[in-house]
C-alpha cells in the first residue's frame, strides 16, 4: 500500500516507514505543497495512493465522496515525529486490512 502524507506532517517521515508501505511519498516530493485539498485528492485517486493527514477536511471529503482514494486520518494532536512513525509502524496489521477493504473509506489513528 502506497501512502501520502499530507502537508501537516513531517516529510521526514517516509524515510523510516517505506520499508512497510514501498512507493510511498510525502506531498512535498510531488511539488504538491500549499495545494488545494481537491488537488492532493484527485492525485491520491489517480494515483493510486491512501492520503495520511491530520486535516479534517479530508475526512469530510471522504465521508462525503467515499473512496478511492481512502484516508487515514490521525487524530494524534501536535507530537513529535518519532510519535506519528511509531503510530503508523505500530498499526501496519491494521492499516493494511483497511486497505484491503471494499467497504471502508476512512481509518482513524488516535493515540
Amino acid at each position: 500500500m502506497k501512502l501520502l502524507l499530507d502537508e501537516n506532517l513531517s516529510d521526514r517521515i517516509i524515510f523510516q516507514i517505506v520499508d512497510l508501505y514501498p512507493g510511498s511519498v510525502h506531498v512535498k516530493t510531488l511539488a504538491l505543497t500549499n495545494t488545494d485539498d481537491v488537488v492532493i485528492w484527485e492525485y491520491a485517486k489517480d494515483n493510486d495512493f491512501v492520503i495520511v493527514s491530520k486535516d479534517s477536511d479530508f475526512h469530510q471529503r471522504s465521508i462525503l465522496y467515499g473512496h478511492p482514494p481512502k484516508f487515514i486520518y490521525l487524530r494524534i494532536g501536535n507530537c513529535l515525529t518519532s510519535k506519528i512513525v511509531q503510530t503508523m509502524r505500530d498499526n501496519f496489521d491494521i492499516i493494511n486490512q483497511f486497505g484491503d477493504s471494499d467497504v471502508e473509506s476512512i481509518l482513524i489513528l488516535s493515540s
